[in-house]
């Protein structure tokens, strides 16, 4: 069997289902729209931000994208994010991040409405999260992605030993949070648990989010292992790789996402599913 998670056909299949959901939404006269903001002119977050633009253009979703300056001020972005809230034809915000320095992107995350957050990054949202509520709320993208790639490909979570690397709060945090809820046991490992495969040779899952290139090799895991490789690095060669030493993994490993193709697709794919999902929740609260 391969044991290659195929990202971009699982993220193909979301897609259609999004499609057609924002068909019938058109049909009622809803269209569901998307304001996507850019402060600077980071290459990646540029990059980033006209892939989600084109993408949600073929779905149907109308995509609204702000470019403002490096040197907008924190104030100047709040009014902005305020005007979109208060916008009854917007039903998600992205900012997109990272931000400049001089904006504290905590006050801002916390300055976008929960209903429209499509990141999952109000703290209301975060909360929500983090006590397992059962009602409507958006999740971080990726960790959502993870969550539907876990499920499809049918690996049990429940009483299972999964680690998570990395703690950010847009995946490493919000990841444990669903896998807790989901019925795992969980261990989230940052930069002090060394050497880390006194952990991860014991985890039926692993999902990794660092940064560090090859922090993973076959013999860091037991055979059979589940990895999600969340990493985006460039490599001394210019190719973009995860945090995985894949070839040696793969060797090992049950199932394995690959970098590109993985996790990537997943998390756009995600993104637009969770605009769809903001849509019609605030139409049902209506």
């Amino acid at each position: 069997m391969d044991g290659r998670i195929d990202g971009r056909k699982l993220a193909k299949q979301l897609s259609l289902k999004t499609k057609e959901n924002v068909a019938s939404l058109r049909n009622i006269g809803v269209v569901p729209t998307l304001v996507e903001i850019l402060v600077g002119n980071d290459p990646a977050s540029r990059m980033y931000l006209n892939l989600k633009h084109r993408k949600a253009g073929r779905l149907g979703i109308k995509s609204i994208v702000k470019r403002l300056p490096a040197d907008t001020t924190q104030d100047q972005l709040l009014n902005l994010v305020q005007q979109c809230n208060l916008n009854d034809d917007i039903d998600g915000i992205v900012v997109q991040s990272p931000l400049p320095k001089h904006i504290n992107e905590r006050v801002i995350n916390a300055a976008i409405n929960p209903g429209k957050d499509v990141d999952g990054v109000n703290p209301l949202n975060e909360g929500q999260l983090f006590e397992g509520s059962q009602s409507n709320y958006p999740v971080g993208c990726t960790p959502k992605g993870i969550m539907t790639m876990l499920h499809h490909y049918h690996v049990p979570l429940r009483g299972r030993r999964v680690v998570v690397i990395g703690r950010s709060r847009i995946v490493g945090r919000p990841m444990t949070s669903l896998l807790i809820n989901a019925g795992a046991l969980v261990t989230d490992l940052n930069h002090y648990a060394k050497p880390i495969r006194d952990f991860t040779k014991q985890a039926d899952v692993i999902i990794s989010a660092t940064g560090h290139i090859n922090l993973l090799n076959g013999d860091d895991v037991k055979p059979g292992v589940t990895v999600i490789d969340v990493g985006e690095n460039m490599n001394a060669n210019g190719k973009l790789v995860g945090d995985v030493n894949f070839k040696s993994v793969a060797k090992v490993a049950g199932l394995i996402t690959p970098v590109p193709g993985g996790v990537g697709p997943m998390t756009v794919a995600t993104l637009m599913q969770q605009v769809v999902d903001l849509t019609e929740w605030s139409r049902n609260d209506d």
